[in-house]
């Protein structure tokens, strides 16, 4: 039987139900059935929503690169960003991918203001007082490793914390990390992709 579940991902969390070294992964969280895994991953130190399944071909709808699908992370970063760097973002920003250049597509970025209402994080960031840590949505429709950070930097803005909030029309809304949802094949194919899952 196919299952669906949304989750919020915790921070310092791996994308995975195996265990490994002394990190916390799924298993700590999430009690699904053992043939259900993480659609693509969050990294560790990332936190947010991330889907589980059973079903190989959302899993490919949502992984293979041919498909296109919009990300939406929620970035708080280190310092005041301004108009130019966030044009800089949208316009693709060149960033070192195992050790090759490599060009970002082009993508939405914009200020969140007001900040959103985020759950607390343990630990917390590190303030600094006399430095803004403001919020941005970066939309992304590509995946590469460690990206949004990568991008932020290469701006001149770190990534402080970082949370996906929304893939498509599935976004976290109120959840709170650690916490899941079940949904329907239906529910989720048509939030995702528009259209009911094809027999």
């Amino acid at each position: 039987m196919l299952k669906y579940f949304i989750i919020y991902k915790p921070y310092l969390v791996l994308s995975q139900f195996s265990a490994e070294g002394e990190k916390h992964t799924l298993k700590h969280f999430f009690n699904v059935p053992k043939d259900v895994y993480p659609v693509g991953r969050l990294d560790y130190d990332s936190e947010g929503l991330l889907l589980l399944t059973n079903d190989t071909r959302l899993n490919h709808r949502l992984l293979h690169p041919s498909f296109l699908h919009e990300r939406e992370y929620w970035v708080q970063v280190d310092g005041d960003i301004n108009e130019h760097a966030l044009q800089q973002l949208r316009q693709g920003t060149a960033i070192q991918l195992d050790g090759k250049p490599y060009h970002t597509l082009p993508c939405k970025a914009a200020l969140l203001d007001p900040a959103p209402e985020v759950p607390p994080r343990v630990p917390p960031i590190r303030v600094r007082k006399e430095i803004p840590a403001p919020w941005i949505s970066l939309v992304l429709k590509e995946g590469k490793n460690r990206q949004v950070r990568r991008m932020t930097a290469a701006i001149g803005f770190p990534t402080l914390r970082l949370i996906r909030y929304r893939i498509e029309n599935i976004t976290l809304g109120s959840m709170q990390p650690g916490e899941i949802i079940s949904l329907s094949q239906n529910s989720i194919y048509k939030k995702l992709f528009g259209d009911r899952p094809h027999s």
